[in-house]
């Protein structure tokens, strides 16, 4: 399976936002993927809702700063991620 991807809502998003939304999202998508991978390697037992908090924590520590402000990722998505993580399955 491959790995979760972070993908922009187009919707209004002026034309420079536009054309900088690629590289955004591979920017995002890294973050997240290290995250998951720091996570899973330093996985203890937490419950669900520590895990999720930790992928918001380690994905913001991988982006700069004003973009880890801004980064208001949908938290049901990233909740389903720390439940394959608790329940050892693949991350997808």
């Amino acid at each position: 399976m491959s790995e979760p991807h972070v993908t922009l809502d187009p919707r209004g998003l002026d034309p420079v936002q536009q054309k900088l939304r690629g590289p955004l999202e591979d920017q995002l998508t890294s973050a997240l993927q290290a995250a998951i991978h720091r996570v899973r390697a330093g996985y203890a037992g937490e419950p669900v809702e520590q895990v999720c908090q930790r992928l918001l924590d380690e994905t913001r520590s991988g982006l700069h700063p004003d973009i880890a402000a801004g980064f208001n990722p949908d938290m049901d998505e990233f909740c389903r991620v720390a439940v394959a993580i608790v329940r050892g399955g693949a991350v997808s």
